[in-house]
């Protein structure tokens, strides 16, 4: 039978071996040992499996809880009927959550959407009165810069 290091499987599933040992620890994998002192974990295909099985869990974004049930399921007696009807029950939940995720993150991008909207218009609206005050005082600098000149001309004396 065909065994694997955890070398091997943390290269196949592109993974740490740190990651592969949270998941023994997690109760998830559980490797033979072997050499001295059961230094060496030694992974069956049947342990193989169960990684792949944890790592398609965790891509589907079910918990580590999730996951476990699953792989349990995995480990006892071929009750194909009764893990199918679990594993249904654990994706409609896993289902309803990311619903109701998505329809949370639709609320809040609408809420940031109005926000953007808002703080466009009231850019808007500030450049609007900056250019309002910039052509009132432009008016009434040129206003100013008449009269200055039709009193001077006024003022002065006449020729005759």
């Amino acid at each position: 039978m065909a065994t694997y290091t955890i070398t091997e499987l943390a290269r196949e599933f592109d993974i740490t071996p740190r990651a592969i040992r949270f998941y023994e620890d997690q109760g998830l994998l559980s490797p033979s040992r072997e050499g001295p002192g059961g230094r060496n974990r030694v992974y069956t295909p049947r342990e193989r499996t169960h990684l792949k099985l944890t790592l398609r869990g965790k891509r589907l974004g079910l918990s580590l809880s999730d996951i476990k049930s699953l792989v349990d399921m995995y480990r006892s007696p071929k009750d194909t009927d009764a893990q199918l009807q679990s594993f249904l029950v654990v994706l409609a939940r896993h289902r309803a959550s990311l619903e109701q995720q998505r329809e949370d993150i639709e609320v809040m991008l609408a809420e940031i959407s109005a926000h953007e909207e808002e703080s466009r218009r009231l850019l808007n609206l500030k450049e609007e009165s900056q250019e309002a005050v910039r052509d009132v005082t432009q008016d009434l600098a040129q206003d100013v810069t008449q009269d200055v000149i039709q009193d001077a001309a006024h003022d002065a004396p006449q020729a005759r």
